[in-house]
């Protein structure tokens, strides 16, 4: 596993975003684990989120692609720090954009805040993370309908590995579905595999048993 891969499971830690306990998913599943990504809040946390994020988008895409576009709310952010990340790290200038959840209807009108999408764009769709594929569905459309551009991937912080509307996993599904590469920064058998009986700050946070209801939630609902 990559070294920014360890780092970034540790991060999530460190910052209180996954956590391992009792928690209901919005789904309504029963999970024993939970990844709460709204649970950034400081300026290093936002900096070291855009690194790890231009890490793996480096990694999956290298420079083919242009600009990153956040979906409202939590999309926006990272989108930023994502950017600016690219830039600072690897000298890769792209450009970056969101929606408005309402389309603005006096000035220049519109739904799409900062870069104005154009033909030839190659556009990388950027999420917390994604269980029903459902603001990507919603974000596909609305960019193609801007202009003649390519929508080339999908990047989210964690794949949780388990069924969006079919057998098989939700990065899988949207794959397959508009043909465009999906991918996470780390995977929950990457995060499994890290934390597994490894002190974090003094303490063990995966330690057996849990592991055991890992393993049993993941018969119940993981992809196939």
């Amino acid at each position: 596993m990559e070294q920014y891969k360890k780092e970034f499971v540790e991060f999530m830690i460190e910052s209180d975003v996954l956590k391992f306990g009792d928690f209901v998913t919005k789904s309504g599943r029963n999970t024993p684990f939970f990844i709460n990504t709204g649970n950034y809040c400081t300026a290093e946390q936002l900096f070291k989120l855009g690194n790890y994020y231009a890490a793996a988008l480096n990694n999956h895409l290298g420079t083919d692609f242009n600009v990153l576009f956040g979906p409202a709310y939590k999309g926006i952010p990272l989108g930023v720090t994502a950017s600016l990340a690219l830039y600072k790290c690897y000298s890769h200038n792209v450009s970056f954009c969101f929606n408005r959840k309402e389309a603005k209807d006096h000035g220049e009108g519109g739904s799409i805040v900062g870069h104005s999408p154009r033909d030839s764009d190659r556009i990388v769709i950027i999420e917390d993370v994604t269980t029903a594929g459902t603001s990507v569905r919603q974000s596909v459309p609305m960019l193609k309908s801007c202009a003649d551009l390519d929508v080339v991937g999908l990047v989210v912080s964690v794949d949780r590995m388990e069924r969006g509307l079919s057998q098989k996993s939700a990065l899988c599904e949207l794959q397959e579905e508009f043909g465009f590469k999906t991918f996470a920064i780390v995977t929950l058998d990457e995060i499994v595999a890290h934390l597994h009986n490894r002190e974090i700050g003094g303490r063990v946070i995966l330690d057996d048993l849990m592991l055991e209801k890992i393993q049993e939630y993941r018969k119940k609902y993981g992809a196939s």
